[in-house]
């Protein structure tokens, strides 16, 4: 396997040895690149990583609470059967 930071050594000294010219191009269509990638991002609906775990642990509290109901509920109906 391929140490990645040889391979980032390589790209390196490739990039350092290229014309102004090439290095100009390449930064260009890197900028315009990233332009396209945070403008198509921009369009979905996404959410932060942080905001999905907070969403997650509510999620969870939430499930939790439907299920301790669940159980009274449960209990109160088996309580109210016998009585009737």
């Amino acid at each position: 396997m391929l140490n990645p930071k040889k391979i980032e050594e390589i790209i390196q000294q490739v990039q350092n040895n290229l014309p102004q010219g090439i290095k100009e191009i390449g930064n260009d269509v890197e900028a315009k690149l990233k332009q396209v990638l945070q403008a198509q991002l921009s369009k979905l609906d996404v959410v932060t990583r942080e905001e999905f775990d907070v969403q997650t642990q509510v999620l969870l509290r939430t499930r939790e609470k439907l299920t301790a109901l669940e159980a009274k509920v449960d209990t109160l109906l088996q309580q109210q059967t016998p009585n009737t």
